[in-house]
């Protein structure tokens, strides 16, 4: 097996589609085809079901050669760039997965440091919920991921985290809601009372806080971005629960105060593993620890 091979069996996998890998390898659909084909007869296995309804189908030998290939494929870019590192260049692409509020509030920063010291290390983003992250480093997809740490992990994770950012989350409401004159307001004022919640990693936070308080969650709404909840809340519509970090401007007749008990979202980093990290993703755990660590 050759590098070469590897890399266009994950591209496949990933496009689920041969003429989509070639066009992104500069290979034609026949000469891809060609090429699994002599894998599959190397490995004496078949990966890759063709299906005219469904497209691309990995067996499960198929998927669980994707994991190791790409481990593999990680491993080669962590020798390339260890030399490079050597030569006094440093070079590599950086796959990172994130919720939303991360990607808004805390990558940008991270990307700038690095991007400004190390101007040719490449990024590449995956946005997406908890469970997807979770399921991108579980597979290898992504390098490094900024995720939130909840008190139901799975038991088949195989990724390592690192402690990164503490952040409070206020209660955001109306000024004209009967609770409006608190400070400090009590969740046991809210029993009951329609929650706006945004998706993405705002979820698993106000759920414990509900449970810790004793006090039953009513959901009024989802939404999936801070913007839009505002929105909402200055409709009267509900009231949230929003991470400090997100709230740099509120409508008018809208306020944020803390909550007792208090809330806390926990965001580490996380890795498929530590020991095989690559200096480009160790360069992201250290810019991210530095910028936002405490």
């Amino acid at each position: 097996m050759t590098n070469s091979q590897l890399q266009l069996f994950v591209k496949v996998a990933e496009t689920g589609s041969f003429t989509r890998a070639g066009q992104e390898l500069n290979m034609t659909q026949p000469a891809v085809s060609r090429a699994i084909s002599s894998l599959e007869n190397e490995l004496d296995v078949t990966l890759i079901i063709r299906d005219r309804r469904n497209g691309i189908l990995l067996t499960d030998v198929g998927q669980r050669i994707l994991v190791i290939f790409r481990r593999i494929l990680q491993q080669y870019d962590k020798v390339q760039q260890v030399v490079a590192a050597e030569k006094g260049l440093e070079i590599g692409t950086i796959r990172i997965g994130s919720f939303p509020m991360s990607s808004a509030h805390l990558l940008p920063k991270i990307i700038r440091s690095i991007r400004d010291r190390y101007p040719h290390i490449e990024f590449e983003l995956h946005e997406g919920n908890i469970h997807e992250i979770q399921e991108w480093l579980n597979s290898r997809s992504i390098d490094v991921a900024l995720i939130i740490v909840t008190d139901k992990e799975p038991l088949d994770r195989a990724y390592e985290t690192l402690p990164l950012y503490n952040e409070e989350m206020l209660a955001v409401f109306r000024e004209d809601e009967p609770f409006a004159d608190q400070e400090i307001l009590p969740v046991k004022r809210l029993n009951q009372h329609p929650m706006i919640i945004c998706n993405g990693g705002y979820e698993v936070p106000i759920v414990d806080l509900f449970r810790r308080a004793e006090a039953e969650l009513k959901f009024g709404f989802i939404v999936h971005n801070v913007n839009t909840c505002l929105s909402m809340i200055e409709q009267g519509l509900g009231t949230a629960l929003l991470p400090a970090i997100s709230l740099s401007w509120l409508p008018p007749g809208v306020k944020a105060v803390p909550t007792e008990p208090k809330a806390y979202r926990n965001i580490e980093i996380a890795v498929p593993s530590l020991v095989e990290a690559s200096p480009a993703s160790r360069l992201f755990i250290e810019t991210a620890q530095h910028l936002f660590g405490k």
